[in-house]
């Protein structure tokens, strides 16, 4: 599947995470049709919903989230969390965005 490349960077800031877990679609509207996409994406079951990776993530690097992409990469759809962790420290966990398989965490 080729994907239109302003499709291929989805985000949103943490300010909005909470309003994001209520909605049906797993990403915020970052540009005009991202949020259509995004729906599509996960209606199709190439991505998992938005609090599932969260969850996932909280589990490995507990903290406040305070970013969330989800990108197209090589390898398929990647989910970015960034976490600001009580350490101070921020760690970003990249996630397959099918499966929810942690691919690395490094610190940002």
């Amino acid at each position: 599947m080729k994907t239109n490349p302003r499709f291929r960077r989805l985000g949103f800031r943490a300010a909005f995470v909470a309003a994001v877990m209520i909605l049906p679609s797993p990403v915020l509207l970052a540009g005009k049709d991202d949020h259509v996409e995004a729906r599509e994406l996960l209606r199709r079951g190439e991505i998992l919903p938005l609090a599932r990776i969260l969850d996932i993530a909280q589990r490995r690097v507990p903290g406040d989230v305070i970013e969330v992409e989800l990108e197209h990469e090589d390898r398929g759809w990647e989910y970015d969390v960034k976490v600001l962790t009580s350490t101070g420290l921020v760690r970003k966990i990249t996630l397959e965005a099918r499966t929810g398989t942690i691919i690395k965490i490094k610190d940002d």
